[in-house]
């Protein structure tokens, strides 16, 4: 959760913030300019972009005694490229969903797995120097396949198992270059749960 912005009051970080407005909303995202006060007497600008919070979910399964994760690959317009990322989402239509709901529904939706256990590992924010979105980390195991339910923008999308050695291979030869993907592995790794 972020904190509130309030006109002519410091915020924690000492800047105060001297006016605020909205630029452009849609349903996925709101882009506000500020215009704010360093303690130091600096006036400055900060364009922020509020979005609703993530899940980014890393399937791991078991196949021929060897450790999976499930990717998908779709088409990113902003970047112009088609990337390789792990499941992720948020739902701009119930911004009061659990991370866990969340988390559950995307997986489902872009793969069409469903998860015995999910565990949430943590949270980070993306682009904290320009967003307030905030993404939380899940490790799915005890997985079953069922039918996708992809948005009828998400037609692009598919889905690949790969064994866990050559994730990690993707990673390294930058063929992964999806920074939430490469963060949510990251934590996961560093919290030993793969």
């Amino acid at each position: 959760m972020t904190t509130k912005k309030i006109i002519g009051q410091p915020d924690p970080g000492g800047i105060t913030p001297v006016s605020s407005r909205v630029a452009y909303k849609n349903r996925w995202l709101t882009i506000r300019e500020d215009i704010i006060r360093y303690p130091n007497g600096l006036d400055g600008m900060f364009g922020v972009v509020e979005r609703n919070e993530f899940a980014v979910i890393l399937p791991l399964g078991e196949e021929n005694n060897t450790k999976t994760v499930t990717l998908i690959r779709q088409y990113r317009y902003p970047v112009g490229q088609t990337l390789w990322e792990l499941p992720m989402g948020m739902w701009e239509l119930k911004p009061d969903a659990s991370p866990e709901t969340v988390a559950a529904g995307e997986l489902e939706e872009e793969t069409g797995l469903r998860a015995e256990n999910m565990i949430h590992a943590g949270s980070f924010y993306q682009g904290a120097g320009f967003s307030t979105q905030k993404g939380h980390v899940f490790l799915a195991t005890g997985l079953t396949q069922h039918s996708t339910k992809r948005e009828a923008t998400e037609q692009n999308m598919t889905c690949h198992t790969v064994p866990l050695p050559q994730f990690e291979q993707m990673i390294e030869k930058g063929e992964i270059t999806c920074m939430v993907t490469i963060a949510a592995f990251c934590l996961l790794r560093s919290k030993k749960l793969i």
